[in-house]
């Protein structure tokens, strides 16, 4: 499923500077940062307690919320 992201400028720089080193696509760098960010969302709303118990957040509404979506 597609999602639109807008990326503040320093962080795109900073992608695309990670392209071009690496040869890995945006769309995978961007990928495996959702993947260790929402892990690390994870394991921290896990040890607060009481928050796991809560709905699930889809991945529009993180988005959203961290200002990287629309």
């Amino acid at each position: 499923m597609p999602h639109l992201l807008r990326l503040p400028r320093e962080l795109d720089e900073r992608l695309e500077h990670l392209v071009q080193t690496t040869g890995l696509s945006k769309t995978l760098l961007i990928e495996r940062c959702l993947e260790s960010g929402v892990a690390a969302l994870e394991a921290e709303l896990l040890m607060e307690g009481g928050q796991a118990s809560r709905a699930p957040t889809s991945i529009d509404q993180l988005l959203r919320e961290s200002g990287l979506g629309a």
